[in-house]
């Protein structure tokens, strides 16, 4: 389990996602033994984790640039992905 950690910390953000696509079609087509499958929710979970860490760090970074010269936001307006 740390060595899969390992492998998805150095995953982009979007390799990170696709991955997690994947794993998600792979649990919904139904065709996974049982045990693969606890397996398979173990990767995803680690995933959406990583996902998430970065979306955050993101949000985070946008939210510096966007800040007034006290530190302060400015704005805060929500990201639009369209």
């Amino acid at each position: 389990m740390e060595e899969q950690g390992s492998e998805i910390a150095a995953m982009s953000f979007e390799q990170a996602l696709r991955a997690l696509e994947d794993v998600v079609r792979q649990l919904e087509g139904g065709e996974v033994p049982l045990d693969e499958s606890i397996t398979l929710y173990e990767r995803g979970e680690l995933l959406r984790q990583h996902c998430q860490a970065r979306l955050d760090a993101a949000q985070a970074r946008i939210e510096k640039i966007v800040s007034g010269p006290d530190g302060r936001p400015a704005a805060t307006e929500p990201f639009d992905a369209d």
